[in-house]
């Protein structure tokens, strides 16, 4: 991805989190918090795809995966909006359309953490060595 492209990806990352954050208020949001963890826009600034992670009230509230499409169903129905917003914030010749996808890497890495955490508490308990004393050697 070239410069330009990332650059306009960041921007349009900033201020869509400022506009869904602040602009939509849509009760059918519930509460959960909507993150944008990246954007990439095409060569042409014709589109741009928007990973957006979905989180519930509660850090440990695991939505499911209905929940997650709603959300995308939403923010994809609001894109137009969100288009014509976006494009008065930016000032650029073109606006690119806006695609949402969810975004599974953060949910995965959760998954990862936490599989990790029951395969270390699972472990024996071995015996501690006392590292800072120093072996005799004769």
């Amino acid at each position: 991805m070239s410069q330009r492209l990332q650059r306009m990806g960041d921007q349009v990352q900033r201020e869509l989190s400022d506009l869904i954050r602040m602009e939509l208020k849509d009760p059918r949001l519930g509460g959960g918090m909507v993150t944008i963890s990246g954007v990439k826009i095409s060569p042409d600034l014709g589109y741009g795809d928007v990973y957006v992670t979905v989180m519930g009230r509660e850090l440990n509230d695991d939505l499911t995966e209905q929940a997650h499409q709603d959300t995308l169903d939403l923010l994809n129905g609001a894109a137009g909006f969100l288009r014509q917003e976006l494009g008065r914030r930016i000032k650029t010749r073109f606006t690119p359309r806006l695609r949402f996808h969810y975004d599974k890497s953060t949910a995965h890495g959760n998954y990862m953490a936490d599989l990790i955490s029951k395969a270390v508490k699972d472990m024996p308990a071995e015996d501690s060595y006392d590292i800072d004393t120093p072996s005799s050697k004769s």
